[in-house]
């Protein structure tokens, strides 16, 4: 949890589910990325960019269960201070989110799963739904209900990346970016459940987190899939690799 709230967390988190869940999440991730490492799909002979958007993105997911475990032990001067850097991390996060997609596309390296002009807009739309998610529950620190459960949706908007790496997305094109970054859907799900079993109704903070994360992917494709899509894809690959590559083509797969 990135930010604290002036009364002790711990009360709304008695049964450490937040915490949990955080683990869960990182677990996912991990076993994502570890396993396209295993597969031989990955290096750590990546470029400089590569491994500075992972390692930044990667300490996001050290910071968040940090924070949880803070917010739900009660630790309210560690979350205070971690919660500091958080706020700080997020930004790193959305300007190398950008980056590396920017990056993918100019050298043409989409996944082939992925058409490259919905991917230039898709993947910064999500980045951008993670930060106001995010801000969100940094204007309700003072409310750890609200807080707690929209730092838990924005955590699961960026849960595609992983998921893609543990589904078979070859076979859901050309729906694989969509049901990556819905699966993200189960935890703030498990939430509502847990609402509706301890409390008799589900937290208005689970439907707006959820409202964010779905509301990106029919924003994107209607940006992505546009003259102003179209405009930006020619732009941002003018004078790269990328230019001569269909930006609504999906590229064939690699040989095996």
């Amino acid at each position: 949890m990135a930010t604290i709230a002036q009364e002790p967390l711990a009360a709304a988190d008695k049964d450490r589910f937040y915490f949990r869940s955080a683990v869960a999440m990182a677990i996912i991730i991990v076993t994502g990325f570890t396993m396209q490492w295993a597969m031989g799909r990955s290096t750590f002979t990546a470029r400089p960019l590569v491994h500075a958007h992972g390692l930044i993105f990667m300490t996001w997911v050290g910071i968040f269960v940090a924070q949880s475990w803070f917010a739900s032990s009660g630790s309210v001067a560690l979350h205070r201070r971690l919660g500091r850097i958080a706020a700080l991390w997020t930004l790193l996060m959305i300007v190398f989110g950008f980056w590396i997609t920017i990056d993918m596309v100019q050298r043409g390296t989409a996944p082939f799963f992925f058409q490259p002009q919905h991917f230039l807009i898709a993947n910064p739309a999500n980045i951008l739904c993670f930060a106001i998610l995010i801000g969100a529950a940094l204007r309700m620190r003072r409310r750890p209900d609200w807080h707690m459960r929209l730092q838990l949706c924005a955590m699961a908007s960026i849960l595609g990346p992983a998921f893609g790496r543990l589904l078979p997305m070859p076979l859901l094109a050309p729906h694989a970016w969509n049901i990556a970054g819905l699966c993200g859907l189960a935890i703030p799900v498990i939430g509502m459940v847990r609402d509706l079993r301890r409390e008799g109704r589900v937290h208005p903070a689970w439907w707006w987190g959820m409202l964010g994360i779905v509301a990106a992917i029919p924003i994107a494709h209607l940006v992505a899939f546009s003259p102003l899509g179209d405009a930006i894809y020619a732009s941002v690959t003018a004078g790269h690799p990328g230019a001569a590559v269909d930006g609504l083509a999906f590229a064939p797969p690699p040989p095996i």
